[in-house]
């Protein structure tokens, strides 16, 4: 008797849900993870003295953000729910503004040390190019995401947080890297175009800045201490401190070949009493962070994503003491620069470390345990 052949079990559906399951969770803020590669080259650049080998840092953040282009990609693709939690989630969302600042720190590493590995012929339209996406992409964060968060998100009383900084800062690191490709444009129209518009992604960004930060300072206060986990963040505050020094002193520096001499003098003028002010209050904001993780560092800060806010952030205040040493002439710019950076150095190692044996071992990309 001939058997009857049965059909086979419908599986699609478990195999569309297993899909890339290693992708699920990677969420926007992996993208601080090329932005604390990208300043090691750039602010590594601006020293007073040549660090070999920060061409090859810079290929590497720019591997690290195809990468997590493409991987992200696949994220949206196969796990669109979970994408769409993160984006109605008021503590991951903020994040994406770090996909604009990766294309920009990127950007601008590929001017200040990518020439020297791949020609200028190739880095300065590469520049241009994660210039355009950085600069789009950070305009839409630094409105959507708070629009978000009034209107979608369920933002709990009291849980104010540095995070939320980073879609308002993206704009200041366009500030930054636009001035470095006024040189590549025709003179005239087009230079000073492009200064003033820098200079207002300067003023959006440090307005919201000013706009977040008091509320930020107001839950500390009232609430106390961060979750460990949490604590690195407070270094982000450096990110617009140091980026906004960083900027204004960029902007000064083609202001005179830009626009009349009359606007340059003032801009020099204001890249000094700018500047100098606020990467006083960036190195007291440094010691207040230093001090906070170490208090939780003893009471056993584990690591997390949220350690790469010890690197981008401390290398903005590095590029804004380079622009400073650069409009005073004072060596003791240089000599804090060349400090931070050792700083800097040292976080992204151990941040990078621990990052590549949290992917080894799976625990990174594993789902969050509910408390």
């Amino acid at each position: 008797m001939a058997t009857v052949a049965q059909p086979r079990p419908r599986t699609r559906p478990l195999v569309a849900a297993q899909r890339r399951p290693a992708l699920r969770h990677l969420g926007p803020n992996w993208y601080a993870a090329v932005m604390g590669t990208a300043i090691i080259a750039n602010a590594g650049a601006g020293l007073p003295f040549h660090i070999p080998g920060l061409p090859l840092i810079w290929a590497l953040s720019l591997a690290l953000l195809v990468l997590l282009l493409v991987a992200r990609a696949g994220h949206w693709l196969h796990h669109r729910d979970q994408a769409r939690a993160h984006l109605l989630d008021p503590a991951v969302a903020p994040f994406y503004g770090c996909l604009s600042m990766a294309f920009l720190a990127v950007g601008i590493g590929s001017l200040s040390v990518g020439a020297d590995l791949i020609g200028e012929s190739a880095a300065v339209p590469l520049a241009w190019v994660l210039y355009a996406l950085g600069t789009a992409t950070g305009l839409v964060a630094a409105v959507a995401v708070p629009y978000l968060m009034v209107v979608r998100h369920d933002v709990a009383p009291g849980s104010a947080s540095p995070v939320w900084l980073l879609p308002v800062v993206a704009p200041m690191v366009s500030a930054t890297l636009g001035p470095l490709l006024i040189p590549h444009l025709p003179a005239g129209q087009a230079r000073e175009a492009m200064l003033l518009g820098s200079y207002a992604m300067f003023g959006m960004s440090l307005l919201a800045t000013l706009v977040i930060l008091p509320v930020v300072f107001s839950r500390l206060i009232h609430r106390g201490a961060l979750p460990l986990f949490l604590t690195p963040t407070l270094f982000l505050v450096l990110g617009p401190l140091g980026q906004s020094t960083t900027a204004v002193n960029n902007l000064a520096d083609v202001a005179g070949g830009s626009i009349e001499a009359t606007y340059a003098h003032g801009m020099t003028a204001f890249a000094v009493l700018y500047g100098v002010p606020v990467m006083g209050f960036a190195l007291m904001w440094l010691a207040l962070a230093v001090a906070m993780a170490v208090r939780a560092a003893r009471r056993g800060m584990g690591f997390a994503m949220t350690w790469w806010a010890f690197t981008f952030p401390v290398g903005t205040c590095v590029t804004g003491a380079e622009g400073l040493a650069r409009h005073t002439g004072l060596h003791a710019f240089e000599w804090l620069a060349v400090a931070l950076y050792a700083l800097l150095a040292a976080a992204w190692l151990v941040a990078g470390f621990h990052t590549v044996r949290g992917l080894v071992n799976g625990k990174l990309l594993a789902a969050p345990v509910k408390k």
